[in-house]
Parts: structure tokens; sequence; C-alpha cells
């Protein structure tokens, strides 16, 4: 059966490690219209359901990288013993800027006593020739991580919430990084609007049918936030948001499907409280993980 986090981080350190959100200082090419999406058109505005910080809401302000890490271990010093962490740059797409300043950014963060693994979230098609050398090297130091946001893999959805790449561009993209013996991680968003339940498990099912196997994945529920593009269509033609319970369900087929080894990461999200509009559950983190826990045990080691 699949692994929480938790357990693969034990069972490979001998200790509880925390994870440190980051700021690399990075845009999004999905915003500033420097791409073009697979139609040939360009991309500009972003992903509909993204807010302006982009997925990285609790994360550090920008600042040197040591300093941080400092801040960011003070922020949660009072709900954790750890002593080792995952530096985790999270928010926009963090392979996308200037590759010798990220090159140097990382390299510190990774070379440090109390950081265990090195983890960038970023976009499948930000991953030219020299950020895959750049990762190579990082690689040669301690494990690397890269999240992509794949979300779906239907086409037309992908469209409608302004991906701005098609599958293929991320099945190119897993295959360098697996390359490079590089862990992937793959973002996959349940409840996006005209999508059915066999549209959500497929895309679980491609993503077991990976060869090299996937390492790791975070499933969420989708969150409408205020003031992004998916808020607006939401407010103007209101659309089906999972309650807790038959969101737990689909978390439970899906892991069904997973492989033994997938790593699971994540399995629901908290959107920052004053921006989310939907679902207001999730804003009770302890009740939701203690029901959603209740209900998948067996499935998870």
């Amino acid at each position: 059966m699949p692994q929480r986090l938790s357990t693969f981080l034990k069972n490979t350190y001998g200790e509880k490690v925390y994870r440190l959100s980051l700021t690399s200082g990075c845009s999004c090419p999905n915003r500033d219209g420097s791409i073009k999406g697979p139609d040939g058109t360009v991309i500009s505005g972003g992903c509909t359901f993204c807010s302006e910080g982009g997925s990285g809401e609790f994360a550090a302000g920008i600042a040197p990288v040591s300093e941080q890490i400092e801040e960011a271990k003070a922020l949660i010093s009072k709900k954790t013993d750890a002593k080792q962490f995952i530096a985790y740059f999270q928010s926009y797409t963090n392979t996308y800027g200037d590759v010798n300043r990220l090159r140097e950014m990382y390299t510190e963060a990774i070379s440090r006593d109390d950081i265990v693994a090195l983890s960038i979230g970023t976009r499948p098609d930000c991953l030219g020739d020299d950020v895959i050398e750049m990762l190579t090297d990082l690689r040669k130091i301690k494990p690397v991580w890269i999240e992509l946001g794949l979300q779906t893999i239907n086409e037309k959805t992908a469209e409608a919430f302004n991906r701005g790449y098609n599958l293929s561009v991320f099945d190119e993209a897993y295959k360098k990084l697996k390359a490079i013996d590089v862990s992937v991680i793959v973002h996959v968003i349940f409840g996006l609007p005209g999508e059915s339940t066999e549209d959500m498990l497929g895309t679980i099912e491609y993503l077991a049918d990976l060869n090299p196997a996937l390492d790791g994945i975070k499933i969420q529920n989708l969150q409408i936030l205020k003031n992004t593009q998916m808020y607006r269509e939401y407010l103007e033609s209101p659309f089906h948001i999972f309650g807790l319970e038959e969101y737990t369900e689909l978390v439970k087929k899906a892991l069904m499907i997973l492989p033994k080894d997938t790593v699971i990461h994540r399995m629901t999200g908290d959107g920052p409280r004053k921006q989310l509009v939907a679902p207001l559950w999730s804003l009770d983190k302890k009740r939701v993980l203690n029901y959603m826990n209740k209900e998948l045990s067996g499935l998870l080691e």
C-alpha cells in the first residue's frame, strides 16, 4: 500500500523531518506572457485557480536563503522538535529565472547540515538543459525532489484553467528528471470544474502506470480563493464543490489505485483563511485530518 510522507521520512532518516517553505523570488511564465499554449497563443494571467501568492501563501519572505531557513525554523519551533529539514521552494515556478542565481541559492540550501533534501516546485515546461544540468549537480550533494503541477491529464480541463502546456510536455519532463535520478512528486487537484469521477481517477491511473514508477503525489481538493479568475467564474456560474465525505471517498479510491511504493505527500489542502471561499470545511484542519485518517485507515502505511 502507499505510504505517508511521515512514514517515509522516519524510515529514511530515522527521525522526524519537517519541511520549511521558502521563496526563490521566481515568477511564473504563465503569468507574464512569456510562453505559448498548446494552440500557439500567448498564455498569461496564470492558472485560473491560482492566487497572487501562487502556491506559497505560507512561505517565508524573500531574503537570503540561510536567513529564510532560520526564520522558517523559528516559526515552527513551537510545534515541532525536528532537527532535520527539507528546504521546500514552493511558490510560483522555481526553475524560471537566472539559473546561475538559482544554482547559488539552491546549493547554499542543500549544503547546510540541517537540510536533508531539496524540494523545488516548478512547471514541466521550465526544465531546459541548463536547469537539468543544475539539478544533476545538486543531486550529487543530497536528494533532490521536483514537484510538478500536473493537476489533471484531461486536456480540455487543463485548457479551461489555463495550464498552458499539454500532457506530452509533462511526459518529456518526467523522463528527463527520472534519467538524472531526481524524485518526482506530482500535484493533482480533485474537483476541477467539469471533471467526472472517472476523469479524476483516470489521472491517478495514468500516474500509477508511469515508468519509471512515480515517487510521490500530492492530492488536494479544489480551493476557490478570492480575486482569482476561477472565483469570478464560480460566482457567475456556481459549480459543484466536494463535501468532506465525498472527497474522502474519492481519495480512498485513488489510494487503492496507486502503487505500494508511492509516497503520499498530501491528501487535502487548507487555503489561506482570509482568501478561501470554498470549501469552508477545509479550514478545520484538525477535524479534516482526523476524519480522513479514520476513513482511510488500513490504506496507508
